[in-house]
């Protein structure tokens, strides 16, 4: 049986499985988790700690078809400006509770678009940031970029404040492609935007890239995949679009007839995966790609590789504030969401509180199955010694939980005394043998596809 036929007879090709950038998954946070208990995880960070700051932009001056995130399209700036005053409040919240001494390990600033923050806002909100929570000795700032909504002066501003590295999405260099999914910005524009970010000394670069667009095939990934090599980012995410039109509207603008079927979605992830490997790049657990110096790469390597709501991440540290209109903090003691609604969050930051609107809190064997989850998201295996030393499970419990993982797809894992490992020709199902360790009830609905 070849390996389509194997891949489809395990349901590959139908299957829906989250994406794994937490566990459990947001459509499982609930109301346990509020602003008072988001309070108490704030207050109990270790005093000198480093932690990580993502801060949400919900703000684009267009509205991409393909896009699923909380975001909301604006001609003017007066909005944008009311929120950074906003930002700026919770920052000051955040100052007030946390301990003292606390400096930034990572500083990411995602959106929608973190770009229409014109310079003079990019410097004040770089300020009141920083000037509540230092960046650490090697701190890594970065900050997603539209390449058709930035220039000097806004790269002058971000450079100052201490950016270092920069992501900018590119989806598919393709007009036809472009046209079906409303994201008009030709390479042109790209490769302007990304010299630009050299210019202004930024030497770190990331870059988004979908499969399973309207029109692709392989020869146009070919082609886009092709002209981003050419612009030699340090690492690539390699994304499979996901059309959930019943969540997010805008999707429904794009003709479901005009999708690859999932048979050929594999093709095109697998033509994408041999043109970065044959250029260089490791490959970086399920759909990430970086130069061997990266630090995706060197955390790899070394046993670091970690999971995060950014996708693969080598950030230290264990504990994540996101600060924004649907930011989800990551404590050791659970998750915690801001209202997703922008006029909500605002309300509730006007008013002097943290805008918490659900969240999850850890129990029973959540923190256990997370690890279990993220060692096979990251380093496709489980090491049994690392798991028992670490969580306070019985030997004949783990080897249970290994055994069965391991019957549900027979032939595709590797079980030792060791732990479990999945095959080389078995990665595609990673997510879906990730699945098989989820205790959480999960419908189809939202969920992208396997592959």
């Amino acid at each position: 049986m070849d390996q389509k036929a194997q891949l489809a007879k395990l349901g590959l090709f139908d299957a829906r499985v989250p994406r794994y950038t937490s566990y459990p998954t947001a459509p499982h946070f609930g109301k346990a988790t509020d602003s008072a208990q988001f309070s108490n995880w704030i207050s109990s960070v270790r005093a000198g700690s480093k932690i990580s700051l993502y801060v949400h932009v919900p703000f684009c001056r267009r509205l991409c078809w393909f896009c699923a995130c909380r975001t909301q399209g604006t001609q003017s700036d007066a909005p944008v400006a009311a929120y950074v005053e906003v930002l700026k409040a919770e920052i000051a919240l955040l100052r007030r509770q946390l301990p003292e001494g606390i400096t930034l390990s990572r500083l990411h600033w995602g959106g929608g678009t973190p770009t229409l923050l014109n310079a003079s806002q990019i410097r004040d909100l770089a300020a009141a940031i920083t000037g509540a929570f230092p960046l650490a000795p090697y701190a890594e700032f970065s900050v997603e970029i539209d390449p058709n909504e930035v220039g000097d002066r806004r790269l002058d501003a971000l450079a100052g404040a201490g950016m270092n590295r920069a992501s900018v999405g590119v989806q598919d260099f393709d007009s036809t492609i472009q046209q079906a999914i409303g994201r008009i910005q030709s390479f042109e524009t790209t490769k302007r935007a990304i010299d630009m970010l050299r210019a202004h000394g930024i030497g770190s670069l990331n870059a988004d890239i979908l499969f399973g667009l309207p029109h692709q095939t392989p020869e146009r990934m070919t082609e886009s995949v092709q002209k981003l090599l050419s612009l030699t980012p340090d690492r690539v995410a390699v994304y499979g679009y996901a059309h959930v039109p019943w969540m997010a509207g805008r999707q429904s603008m794009i003709r479901s007839d005009t999708l690859p079927t999932p048979e050929a979605r594999l093709e095109l992830f697998e033509t994408a995966r041999q043109l970065f490997l044959w250029d260089g790049y490791r490959e970086i657990g399920i759909d990430h790609f970086s130069r061997p110096a990266d630090g995706l790469a060197i955390a790899q390597r070394s046993g670091r590789l970690r999971r995060n709501f950014q996708g693969y991440t080598d950030d230290p540290s264990d504990v994540l504030i996101g600060i924004g209109a649907s930011a989800i903090s990551r404590f050791p003691q659970g998750y915690a969401q801001n209202a997703p609604g922008t006029s909500d969050y605002i309300r509730a930051i006007r008013a002097g509180q943290f805008a918490t609107a659900r969240g999850h809190v850890f129990q029973g064997e959540d923190l256990l199955r997370a690890r279990l989850i993220e060692a096979l998201m990251c380093d496709f295996r489980i090491c049994r010694q690392e798991i028992l030393s670490r969580f306070d499970v019985s030997p004949d419990r783990l080897d249970a939980l290994l055994r069965s993982t391991a019957e549900a797809f027979p032939g595709m894992l590797e079980l030792s005394p060791a732990g479990l490992a999945i095959k080389r020709e078995a990665r595609p199902l990673t997510r879906m043998i990730a699945r098989s360790l989820d205790a959480y009830e999960l419908s189809k609905a939202g969920h992208s596809p396997a592959i």
